[in-house]
Formats: structure tokens, C-alpha cells, sequence
């Protein structure tokens, strides 16, 4: 608003002021990681944190991809992050860096990754922030939807060749078998339960199995209406066969894998992010 001008003597001595102390803290925020050089996201540079509460950006390829908060520890998120990132196709840890900032706690309150997404808009796009990459297992609920063509899980799906960490050859139950799995991998896998797995025996014949091959395995040793899906960002595994799924590109029943070919939508992502947390709807370290 323009002074308001004194018709009698010409002096200006009133107009609207206003004060955006969100956009100055984000600007300020903004301002401060730019001030930074970023870092290979690793376990080395990750493990110079200080357990404390801050936001972060992640890099690819030098671009900048995405920002989070981290409510309470910035080395256990960025982990979570390093974890996801080493279990999915086309798209290498070499490639990713980070910077971040440790904030006070009181100050998460006020959503400091949000103010860093507002202040980058209309500076470019933020991609990873709104394209599923923060986001937790969805619940059984959303297993049959359709991704976006530029969904996280379509662009960098889940890789099914990498070896399931800490699994070693011999026997176990399948229900053992089954926790195992899911510990020793860097991406979610949701199965049903049957109280006959607590005491069917089944044995891993060589260490370092990838998933493929213990999906494999695991798939005849189900009873026969019982099916494991790869969905582009998880698997799961429920008494469903032969029930298709959109997003899934590969099926194992009765000891095979069954290639598929997952569907996705052309149109661009328009899901928005839990309020508050900068998309990152997977679970801090709480």
C-alpha cells in the first residue's frame, strides 16, 4: 500500500506494513545450507553428526532433489535415507550428497523443512518432495494403485539381486525365515502370517541369496493359494493367488518367479505430503 499523502500539507505519515517472519526464516534457512559444501552420503560423513534435530537437503548428481527435517537425530534419518537409496535400480549412492543444519528442538515446531520448500518455489522444482521418495509403507489399502510415471518407486524401483543382509545358510522355520527377510532388506516387505510357519522347517542352501532367489524359495514353501508380489516399491505376500496388481512386475508362486508388467499413470504427481514433515511421511527414528 502506498502512503497515504496529507492533502493539506503534503507530509506522508501512514500506510500498511507487513512483517513475514516465516518467509524471513526460511530465507534465512535457505541461506545458511547454501552457505554449506555438500557431502557424499555415507556412513563416514554421517557418523561426524552430532545426534541432534535439524533439516537436511539430498543432492543427486549435484542437483538438489529433496529437503527433510529430522526431529530428533540427523545421523538416523540421513541413514534411513542411505538405506532406502542402496536397495533400488538405476540409481548408485556414489551419486547422492548431502548438506544440513542442526536446529534447536522448539524450533521444529515450526516446520523448518516447510519454510525451505516455500522459499525454493518458483526457484525450480524440488522433485523428490513430492514424487513418494519420504513416504513410509502405504498399508495393504494402496497396494493396488497406479503410480505416476514420475512416482520415486517407478523412476529408481526396488532392486530384487542385491543379497538379503545378514541371512546365512542353514535351517530355520519359515516363520524365522520370513523376519529374517524383512530385516535384511532395505525396502518393506509385508506378509500375511499362518501358525504354520512357526514350525514348518525350511532350509537356506548358501549364504548371500538375494531376494529374488529367498523370494523364490520362500514361494514353495507357502501353502498354494498364498503368492508374493513385487510392487515397485515393496513386496508383500498374502493368501491373494492369483489376484493381479497393477504396480507389480514380478509374481513367485510355487517356487517360480513370474515376470509382469507394472502399470503407471502419464500424468504428473499430484499427491500431496503429511503437513509438517517436507513429504517425509516414513517413519523418524522415534
Amino acid at each position: 500500500m502506498a502512503p497515504v499523502v496529507n492533502p493539506d500539507d503534503g507530509t506522508r505519515y501512514h500506510k500498511e506494513f507487513t512483517l513475514s517472519i516465516t518467509k524471513a526464516l526460511g530465507d534465512q534457512l535457505a541461506a545458511a545450507l547454501d552457505g554449506l559444501d555438500s557431502a557424499p552420503l555415507a556412513e563416514p560423513n554421517i557418523a561426524h553428526l552430532k545426534e541432534k534435530p535439524g533439516v537436511y537437503q539430498l543432492y543427486l548428481n549435484g542437483a538438489f532433489v529433496y529437503v527433510g527435517k529430522a526431529d530428533k537425530s540427523l545421523p538416523t534419518r540421513l541413514r534411513q535415507h542411505l538405506r532406502k537409496i542402496s536397495g533400488r535400480q538405476r540409481i548408485s549412492l556414489d551419486s547422492m550428497t548431502f548438506s544440513c543444519l542442526y536446529v534447536a528442538e522448539d524450533f521444529s515446531a515450526l516446520a523448518p523443512e516447510q519454510l525451505l520448500i516455500s522459499h525454493h518455489k518458483g526457484k525450480g522444482d524440488i522433485p523428490w518432495n513430492n514424487n513418494g521418495f519420504g513416504n513410509k509403507d502405504p498399508g495393504r489399502q494402496r497396494d493396488s494403485t497406479v503410480l505416476k510415471r514420475d512416482h520415486f518407486d517407478v523412476l529408481f524401483p526396488i532392486d530384487l539381486d542385491r543379497p538379503i543382509e545378514g541371512l546365512r545358510a542353514g535351517e530355520l522355520t519359515l516363520h524365522g525365515l520370513l523376519e529374517a527377510v524383512k530385516d535384511g532388506l532395505p525396502y518393506n516387505f509385508r506378509y500375511g502370517k499362518d501358525d504354520s510357519f512357526k514350525s514348518r522347517p525350511v532350509t537356506v542352501p548358501a549364504d548371500q541369496m538375494t531376494a529374488d532367489e529367498i523370494f523364490q524359495l520362500i514361494s514353495a514353501e507357502i501353502p498354494d493359494k498364498w503368492q508374493i508380489t513385487a510392487l515397485m516399491g515393496y513386496v508383500i505376500m498374502y493368501d491373494d493367488s492369483p489376484r493381479p496388481y497393477k504396480s507389480a512386475w514380478r509374481y513367485y508362486r510355487d517356487g517360480r518367479r513370474i515376470e509382469s508388467v507394472a502399470e503407471a499413470d502419464s500424468a504428473t504427481i499430484v499427491e500431496t505430503e503429511p503437513p509438517g514433515d517436507g513429504g517425509d511421511a516414513e517413519a523418524d527414528e522415534e
